[in-house]
């Protein structure tokens, strides 16, 4: 088999086919998630472009003019898609309409579909269906590739005395998780199908089990298992087994930190905008200038640029610094540009300089743009004042882990009570309101299990009067904040507001403290070192990877193995009495770890490196369905809206 890295690259490209196809002299309106991944794999807005298309818009646009259009939905056309196409066929104009789609859709095959799309379309419409064959990806770097229609799929935390983990099946989940599920089971089933596998699937958690059930069972699946030739273990990992992983500052990366301080680009979950304004003659000093339209940090069509990017993902920070300076002096030099070279540290003000020999020609610019984007991308985030705050965060993290092994939680909380300041208090190295979520989703995510009793919840008390106090006097809450609390302007936010969302905020850390607590061999991700040795974070993944890498493979116990038919049940049944060898995800030439609700760029690189030298000759792909930061990480717990019941229609 083809390296999978190569063949995604083939899948991504093969999932637009049927969108370039029917693209000449048609307007293509994309929802969101699939216009994410035309950024990230189908060689963004340009090639439908270049196949035809006159314009590339979004799904919620007005379809003004058009009489014939492409409507490219990530997932099956129900909910909130059915909705925005409804809407769209509805204004009039459109005659001729392709739906290209993948999935099933509620009412039915393509023939109830089209006869639905030329209802919608009113008298003398002609509809057509086109159903997808691989899932719309977007693939970040080599190893990473994201399902950007599932950014929502993330676990319900158990509530106390809810049902252990054994006894969660897909009916016991909430009626939007579990389409999440069949949706993810679709896509994965697509996937595999593009790239031949035949996989063991296993699971670490709840919902995993779940999913690993379900694609097990699937009977698409199964046929697909009894044709198909290239063997793989797909491992799927409930993030919230490790939420440390998410919000944590441990990981030394470059492409972290952009990722977490560049802005979004608006209506993307990953990329961020990079301002551009340097590169022009433009003179201001506003950040937000939207004049110059934002870089970012996809290149799919840019071989240099897709080469520095990767540096950005796998080395340490310094060194992909280094890597961004080398790319730019030899871009400088090819263009013959009058460049000085000097050795030594490099600082941000040194690649702008280099930057700015660039400016004034034009055809440098053009050849160059996308490395110049992601230099400009490492120059700004360099300068952000949250990449100084970052350091800060690794120090307390570290004094957290200390602390944790030392004492109880009450004292833990009472230590962090003096840190929690006011909007008018707080100086530039203070801690915000949303940071201090992040580093109680830390404390409480390490820590484990807790003591309860009154001690804690006295203690807890004066952590939460504190927060409500902060969160009230913010003049302008930010986005993170008004989406906790529900309100949208700091007038609309009430005492009681802010008392009900930490009041819901502390009774989820309480469930994040819980999470492992049925897990026996993952039971703990917190060192507590020792006379010579420091308290240390140990990630669950990290636990789990050196576990599959295992030489001396011992039959795992918390990786659970799901079998998906008679013989793999006499199987297993038979391994109780004789030597029978039962699956072990380290069996197969290919390693998939999914990560159910989100994987961190720290995490990627760790997984990769680990396999390359714990199991050489093994391939190893990390999917997820987002790529967090601390921020998105507890945006995506306390904000509610994690999965839309998709219902609008």
């Amino acid at each position: 088999m083809a390296a999978p890295v190569a063949e995604l690259r083939r899948v991504c490209r093969q999932a637009w086919e049927p969108v370039l196809a029917k693209a000449p002299r048609a307007v293509v309106f994309l929802d969101a998630a699939s216009a994410e991944a035309l950024h990230w794999g189908g060689g963004g807005a340009g090639e439908l472009l270049a196949a035809g298309a006159l314009a590339v818009r979004a799904l919620a646009a007005e379809a003004a003019g058009a009489a014939r259009v492409v409507l490219v939905v990530s997932g099956g056309l129900r909910g909130g898609a059915a909705a925005a196409v409804r809407g769209l066929l509805g204004q009039g104009g459109v005659r001729h309409c392709v739906l290209v789609s993948g999935g099933e859709a509620e009412g039915g095959g393509p023939a109830e579909l089209e006869e639905t799309l030329r209802r919608w379309m009113g008298e003398g419409g002609r509809a057509e269906v086109v159903l997808r064959g691989p899932p719309l990806l977007a693939p970040v770097s080599a190893e990473l590739c994201l399902l950007p229609a599932l950014t929502g799929l993330l676990q319900p935390l158990p509530g106390p005395g809810g049902p252990g983990p054994a006894e969660v099946g897909l009916g016991a989940l909430p009626a939007e998780l579990r389409a999440a599920v069949r949706a993810l089971v679709g896509d994965l089933d697509a996937l595999f199908t593009a790239l031949g596998l035949r996989e063991e699937s296993f699971a670490v958690g709840a919902l995993s089990r779940v999913i690993a059930a379900e694609l097990a069972s699937y009977a698409p699946a199964r046929n697909r298992r009894r044709m198909a030739t290239n063997k793989a273990s797909v491992v799927f990992v409930d993030r919230t087994l490790d939420l440390a992983g998410a919000v944590g500052h441990h990981g030394d990366s470059l492409a972290e930190k952009i990722l977490s301080v560049l802005p979004k680009l608006p209506g993307h979950k990953t990329d961020v905008m990079v301002n551009m304004v340097e590169l022009t003659a433009l003179q201001t000093t506003d950040e937000t200038c939207s004049i110059i339209a934002p870089g970012c940090l996809a290149q799919p069509n840019d071989p240099a640029a897709k080469a520095l990017w990767e540096s950005f993902m796998n080395l340490k920070q310094k060194e992909a610094v280094m890597e961004a300076r080398r790319h730019l002096v030899e871009a400088a030099s090819r263009e013959n540009l009058p460049i000085k070279m000097s050795m030594g540290r490099v600082t941000p003000e040194q690649l702008s300089s280099y930057i700015q020999l660039f400016k004034n020609n034009l055809k440098a610019l053009e050849n160059h743009c996308g490395l110049l984007q992601l230099v400009l991308a490492t120059v700004q985030t360099l300068k952000h004042p949250q990449t100084s705050k970052w350091d800060n965060f690794l120090a307390f993290e570290r004094l957290l882990l200390q602390t944790i092994g030392e004492s109880e939680m009450p004292s833990v909380l009472n230590q962090l009570l003096p840190m929690i300041k006011s909007y008018n208090k707080r100086t530039k190295d203070d801690y915000t309101c949303e940071d201090f979520l992040i580093l109680l989703v830390y404390m409480y995510s390490v820590v484990g299990e807790i003591k309860s009793g009154k001690e804690l919840d006295a203690a807890e008390e004066e952590v939460k009067k504190a927060l409500v106090k902060a969160i009230c006097d913010e003049p302008e809450p930010s986005p993170v904040l008004r989406k906790i609390t529900g309100c949208d302007l700091s007038l609309n936010l009430t005492s009681q507001n802010a008392t009900d969302a930490v009041d819901d905020i502390f009774r989820c850390l309480r469930d994040i403290a819980r999470a492992r607590m049925h897990m026996k061999q993952f039971h703990s991700i917190h060192n507590p070192g020792s006379n010579t040795h420091q308290a240390s974070y140990k990630p669950l993944l990290k636990q789990v990877v050196e576990e599959i890498c295992n030489p001396d493979r011992p039959d795992p116990v918390d990786i659970e193995h799901m079998s998906s038919g008679l013989t793999d049940l006499l199987k297993t049944g038979f391994s109780m009495f004789m030597k029978v060898n039962r699956p072990h995800p380290g069996d197969h030439p290919l390693l998939i770890i999914f990560m159910v609700g989100g994987v961190t760029v720290s995490e990627v690189k760790m997984v990769k490196e680990l396999v390359a030298t714990r199991k050489p000759g093994t391939q190893v792909l990390v999917l997820s369905s987002a790529l967090l930061t601390p921020r998105s990480a507890i945006e995506s717990l306390f904000a509610p809206d994690r999965l839309q019941p998709d219902t609008d229609i």
